[in-house]
C-alpha cells in the first residue's frame, strides 16, 4: 500500500455519515475554479458517453450544452444528490468504510472526482475500483484546489504543500498498473495561498490530474 497508517488519519475520526448528514447546498470553490473545470469537461468528455460523478453533490459542473448517455452520481448526502439535475441515477456510499463500487466492469467512459480526493483514506483501493469500472481508454479527471474540510482531510493531504498534493495524486495513479502516465494541469494566482484562503483577493488555484485506463 502506498500510504502508511498514520498518513490516513483525520483530525475528526468520528462517523463520516454523521458529518455529511446535513446537506451543504453551496459550492466549495470559486467561480473561476468552476469555469476552468467546466471548460476542461467540455474539452475532454465526449457527448453521449457514460459518466460517473464520484463523491458528487447537488451540482456536477458539467457543461449545460453537452448531452450524456448516462450520468451516475455517488455521494454521502442523499438530499444533495437528489437535487443534482444532471444525475440520471445515484447511490450513497461511504468509500472509507466500503471501498468497492457496486458497478460493472468497464461500464463507464469517464469518472470525475471534484474537490473530494483529499477525504479518501484508502485512495489506492478506491482508484483501483475506478480503473476497473472504466472502459479501456476511459478517462479519470481528479480536480482540487487548496480548500478542504480540514478535520476530514487525511494527514497525507492536510500536512502537505499544494504541489505536494499534486504529486500525491500522481503517486496514487502511478501505483495502479491499469492507468497510463497521469497528465497534470495547474492554473493558480501569484497571490500567496494563505491570503487566498483568508479571502483577501486572488482566485482559487485549479489543479487537475488526468489519467486514461490502459488499452490492453
Amino acid at each position: 500500500m502506498l500510504l502508511k497508517p498514520e498518513a490516513r488519519t483525520k483530525y475528526d475520526s468520528g462517523n463520516d455519515e454523521f458529518f455529511y448528514s446535513v446537506p451543504r447546498l453551496v459550492t466549495h470553490v470559486d467561480d473561476h475554479f468552476i469555469d476552468q473545470l467546466t471548460q476542461l469537461y467540455r474539452e475532454r468528455l465526449k457527448p453521449n458517453s457514460r459518466i460517473l460523478d464520484l463523491m458528487s453533490s447537488w451540482v456536477s459542473h458539467l457543461p449545460d450544452e453537452v448531452e450524456f448517455a448516462h450520468v451516475e452520481g455517488h455521494g454521502m448526502n442523499e438530499e444533495e444528490l437528489r437535487k443534482n439535475p444532471r444525475l440520471n441515477h445515484y447511490f450513497v456510499q461511504n468509500l472509507n468504510s466500503t471501498h468497492q463500487l457496486p458497478l460493472a466492469d468497464g461500464d463507464f467512459d469517464a469518472v470525475l472526482i471534484c474537490v473530494s480526493v483529499q477525504y479518501l483514506q484508502y485512495p489506492e483501493i478506491v482508484l483501483s475500483e475506478v480503473c476497473r469500472i472504466l472502459k479501456p481508454g476511459g478517462l479519470l479527471i481528479i480536480s482540487f484546489s487548496n480548500r478542504m474540510f480540514y478535520q476530514k482531510a487525511i494527514a497525507a493531504w492536510r500536512d502537505n504543500s499544494e504541489m505536494g498534493r499534486v504529486a500525491l495524486v500522481k503517486a496514487y495513479l502511478k501505483a495502479i498498473s491499469g492507468f497510463n502516465e497521469p497528465e497534470v494541469i495547474i492554473q493558480r494566482s501569484e497571490l500567496p495561498s494563505f491570503l487566498q484562503m483568508l479571502g483577501m483577493g486572488g482566485q482559487d488555484p485549479f489543479y487537475a490530474v488526468i489519467a486514461e485506463r490502459k488499452v490492453e
